[in-house]
């Protein structure tokens, strides 16, 4: 077939919600939106690990700290999947992390922002990984089958996550006087930089269109964060929080909540590498990766050695 039939079979397939496989035909421009957005995702739940990282340490209580260290986990599970899971279109772990600590791929803007207190790993789990799981339940119903698969486990541990940072709020906000200012100033620092992790409107989105019209995205930008702040407004009024949107309001007309206007200056210093952790994250991976480089070499050579020994015997 030529290439405009392959690219009608190709489309008829996502149409009818068949899951492209790794060994099926697509079009280059497809196979690269993917590499791109399940790099970026991956980074993401590996660069995540760094904020919640800072606190293992001055977690409140034992239980505290396992919960803590049991959600780190899974994020580093998850960076496994989906860098698996991308590496079935052809592009190899090493070029996906060369990509990343070169800062040519990015990452979400979110975790480049400060833990300054306990109430911090609270709003993460709460509105990040909120945030996330709105996105990732869409994201199970993707066109690329292996991408697919991987988010149906990733979304159930990304509930307990939530979880977790719900509870972690609502304990806080029913102590003391001091604790639930804690509690609030997370809040207020922690709302924005959740709701900007959707990334920009629809109409200013490069590849949103193309994305939709192939079912890698299922929705666009703009739903997703409107579907966000819906189901997060009544979470903040159990906890006795106020969120720091004084034109947050509920609109009988369109049955949503209308909020304020996004700062997309501070959105795209923070993408552009000017947040207030960006240098420090990337520092901490690169240091990370040549202080563990021993322990690849190593699991390299024993898998060789298995390899060989059942060859040879």
């Amino acid at each position: 077939m030529d290439d405009k039939e392959l690219q009608n079979r190709f489309q008829a397939q996502v149409d009818a919600e068949i899951k492209i496989e790794p060994k099926d035909w697509m079009p280059d421009a497809y196979r690269k939106t993917l590499i791109r957005q399940m790099s970026q995702h991956a980074h993401s739940e590996i660069v995540g690990m760094l904020p919640e990282g800072n606190w293992v340490t001055r977690a409140p209580t034992l239980k505290r700290k396992a919960i803590l260290l049991a959600k780190i986990q899974d994020e580093g599970g998850h960076g496994l999947y989906l860098y698996s899971a991308a590496e079935t279109l052809g592009i190899s772990r090493e070029e996906m992390i060369e990509a990343l600590h070169s800062g040519k791929a990015k990452y979400s803007s979110v975790f480049n922002y400060p833990t300054l207190n306990w109430a911090d790993i609270g709003a993460i789990g709460w509105l990040v990984d909120g945030a996330a799981i709105m996105n990732q339940v869409a994201l199970m119903r993707t066109s690329y089958g292996p991408y697919s698969r991987g988010m149906v486990r990733i979304c159930k541990e990304e509930s307990f996550h939530q979880r977790q940072g719900f509870d972690i709020l609502y304990t806080l906000s029913r102590g003391s006087a001091e604790q639930k200012a804690m509690a609030q100033d997370a809040l207020n620092r922690w709302w924005w930089p959740s709701i900007m992790m959707f990334g920009p409107h629809d109409s200013e989105s490069t590849h949103s269109s193309q994305s939709m019209k192939w079912k890698i995205k299922r929705k666009s930008n703009d739903e997703l964060r409107q579907d966000f702040i819906d189901a997060t407004v009544p979470q903040a009024e159990v906890l006795g929080l106020s969120l720091p949107d004084p034109e947050l309001k509920w609109n009988e007309e369109r049955q949503h909540y209308d909020f304020g206007e996004i700062n997309w200056e501070e959105f795209w210093s923070v993408v552009k590498g000017n947040g207030p952790c960006n240098r420090e994250r990337l520092a901490a991976r690169r240091k990370a990766y040549d202080e563990g480089a021993w322990v690849r070499e190593a699991a390299s050579a024993y898998a060789k050695k298995k390899k060989e020994q059942t060859i040879a015997g």
